[in-house]
């Protein structure tokens, strides 16, 4: 899937009209039939087949909060098969209008710019829900999931869900990451795709609930492992491409402990500093003489800690060249030029475009980062930005985005705890 794009400079981007605000639309029954129509050819392969618990608790036409984890392309077609005819928007991020938005407004979509603060965005989920009596499909985690296990939640999702005063209904799916993992190219593995429907909640259980107990409810729904998950299962995944890409997410060695000089290809991870050689094995486990990790989640955690330790040292820096793409609107990705992102524990700076951009971005603006692999067929991307422009940075060269998104999540921890520290 690829993205309109369009050249123009940077003073030509700021001085766009920005698009005015318009309420959402209830999906037409055509275009959702439509959707159903074609995805069941993605899901016949999968042999796709979900369970529901609770579900009867809800009202036939009763709208309510679909939250879904964000594992893969798949997932959309997986919640078609699941609710339709059930009227249902969307949330989607911004960039999935362009080029066409028309056509997602009337499939019932939400626009909205991914981890950056957005209240317009609950008044249009009230608007579908309580004005137009329809559904809304949303994914709390919002960035897809790096190595199979849940992405962080945002703190204090129950807010919103007593705000909403709707029943809330969770999809938890096994078989779509290990299908098609961000990492692994776009390229697609012989698995099969299963769900958990429950209901969460009822309208009557939320008044009854605190915001704590609703956070509390809603990560242990959203606590899993995929590849813990393929191996209790003994899933085979046996594709001769099933470690393309893993670099991407397993960036440094734990033997020599060098950075972006790991290589996933074929089925081996091998760094390139000291060739110590990983394969991943059919059931999803990394085998080696002296492995440091045979789970790659657990590789994935230790690399967490690390950053971690290099922010609290003062020693953690990114600095990268990049190119750099910006959203304002929705009718294209408008490629501005070249710059510098840094990011250091006084957040992100973005330089460039012959010194016209200086854009800064502290480390309390998001919990998390707007990052993605091989975005629209583009290359690897750092998003940032706010209502204004999002700014998407392409990194000329090294496998730094899992690095930074870690290291945007840890420094977000750090600064919080230290801010309630000093207001204690």
């Amino acid at each position: 899937m690829k993205i309109k794009t369009k050249a123009l400079s940077y003073e030509e981007v700021m001085a766009l009209p920005r698009p005015k605000h318009r309420n959402p639309l209830k999906p037409l029954f055509l275009l959702q039939l439509v959707v159903r129509v074609l995805a069941i050819f993605d899901l016949l392969p999968t042999k796709f087949t979900y369970k529901t618990h609770g579900m009867e608790k809800i009202g036939r036409k009763e709208p309510c909060l679909i939250l879904m984890n964000h594992s893969s392309f798949i997932d959309l077609k997986i919640a078609s098969r699941i609710f339709f005819p059930k009227p249902y928007g969307i949330i989607c991020t911004t960039d999935g209008f362009v080029g066409k938005g028309l056509l997602m407004r009337l499939l019932g979509c939400i626009p909205t710019r991914k981890f950056v603060s957005d209240m317009t965005l609950i008044r249009d989920m009230e608007y579908l829900l309580k004005k137009k009596k329809t559904s809304v499909l949303m994914y709390p985690e919002a960035g897809y999931s790096f190595d199979g296990t849940a992405t962080q939640l945002p703190r204090k999702m129950g807010v919103l869900l007593k705000k909403l005063g709707v029943p809330v209904v969770t999809v938890i799916t096994q078989g779509a990451f290990a299908r098609d993992p961000l990492y692994n190219c776009l390229q697609k593995r012989r698995v099969q795709v299963r769900a958990d429907v429950k209901c969460l909640a009822t309208a009557q259980e939320l008044k009854n609930l605190t915001v704590a107990q609703l956070d509390a409810m809603l990560d242990e729904a959203f606590c899993f492992d995929n590849f813990r998950y393929q191996q209790e299962n003994k899933i085979v995944i046996d594709e001769p491409f099933r470690a393309d890409g893993l670099n991407r997410i397993l960036y440094k060695c734990p033997h020599c402990h060098t950075e972006e000089k790991m290589l996933g290809q074929g089925i081996t991870l091998t760094c390139g500093h000291c060739g110590k050689v990983y394969t991943l094995d059919e059931h999803g486990y990394l085998t080696a003489e002296d492995a440091a990790f045979t789970h790659i989640p657990d590789w994935y955690h230790w690399q967490r800690q690390r950053v971690r330790k290099e922010l609290e040292d003062g020693a953690y820096r990114m600095e990268k060249d990049v190119a750099i793409a910006m959203l304002v609107d929705t009718k294209a990705l408008y490629m501005v030029g070249e710059g510098v992102l840094t990011h250091d524990e006084n957040g992100f700076r973005l330089t460039g475009c012959d010194g016209k951009l200086d854009y800064s971005q502290g480390p309390l603006a998001c919990h998390t980062l707007n990052a993605d692999y091989y975005w629209y067929e583009i290359g690897d991307v750092i998003c940032i930005g706010n209502q204004d422009a999002l700014y998407y940075c392409f990194p000329k060269d090294g496998d730094v985005v899992t690095k930074t998104r870690l290291a945007t999540e840890e420094l977000y921890k750090l600064k919080k705890k230290s801010k309630a520290t000093v207001a204690v």
